[in-house]
């Protein structure tokens, strides 16, 4: 398990398990808020529980994609990792 540990470290260039740990405190708050935001979203715009689940379950992550991303960007700069998450982030969408 350690391993799997400094290979992600060496991975995402983090340079401590304090970091580590607070990165993955960042992944958790990050999805379950931009669950939690993105239901009142959805209803807003008309996307509800009643709703056909081959529609809504698309719709729904077409939606919370982009709320995910710019959370994370947030939450990361709360927890003073706003650059981490930001090469993070380039590197899923390949900007260099």
């Amino acid at each position: 398990m350690n391993n799997y540990f400094d290979r992600l470290k060496l991975k995402w260039n983090i340079t401590s398990n304090f970091q580590m740990v607070v990165v993955f405190i960042v992944f958790a708050i990050t999805g379950s808020a931009s669950l939690w935001v993105a239901k009142p979203v959805l209803n807003m715009i008309g996307i509800t529980d009643d709703m056909n689940p081959w529609v809504r379950v698309p719709l729904r992550i077409i939606m919370i994609l982009p709320v995910y991303q710019v959370m994370l960007l947030v939450i990361g700069s709360v927890f003073g990792q706003f650059r981490f998450f930001l090469n993070l982030q380039k590197k899923w969408w390949r900007i260099k």
